[in-house]
């Protein structure tokens, strides 16, 4: 990815906070004029640096009331096993993230299901069904008083 200016950052700072704002609205907010401001953006979509717009929905009207964050350490630290266990956590819907991670386990998930006995069958059925698995640790999220992803 290339360097970006204080004029890109500004952009990328923007567009984080309000994916929605007009083009016109964002080119007043960083100083520059529209067909400018337009051809900066294109840039960063074209870099990579923006990667895409989405609607953030509610874990509720997903369903989702119930989320917690998994460690998974797997029983060999191969890249075989690894490739495995990504192949089979693509197909987990439960899943919204998968991190490999360094420390005592290899991987944190991120698990949002409807309710606890949703989420002990993917705990279970799932999870405890992929042979690679060799420990499992929950965290049971309470509360969420600081996300930056919604």
């Amino acid at each position: 990815m290339t360097d970006f200016d204080r004029i890109d950052r500004n952009i990328l700072h923007a567009l984080e906070k309000d994916g929605r704002i007009s083009n016109v609205e964002l080119a007043a907010k960083v100083a520059l004029s529209p067909s400018a401001c337009l051809r900066r953006v294109q840039a960063l979509e074209q870099s990579g640096a923006i990667r895409g717009y989405r609607a953030i929905v509610s874990p509720e009207a997903r369903g989702v009331n119930f989320i917690a964050y998994l460690t998974v350490g797997l029983s060999r630290h191969t890249k075989a096993e690894q490739e495995a266990f990504e192949r089979a956590i693509a197909n987990a819907p439960e899943v919204r993230e998968c991190h490999n991670v360094t420390g005592t386990v290899e991987y944190l998930l991120r698990v949002e299901t409807a309710d606890l006995a949703a989420y002990k069958h993917f705990h279970t059925e799932v999870i405890g069904a992929i042979p690679q698995v060799a420990t499992m640790i929950s965290y049971i999220v309470m509360e969420s008083p600081k996300d930056e992803r919604c």
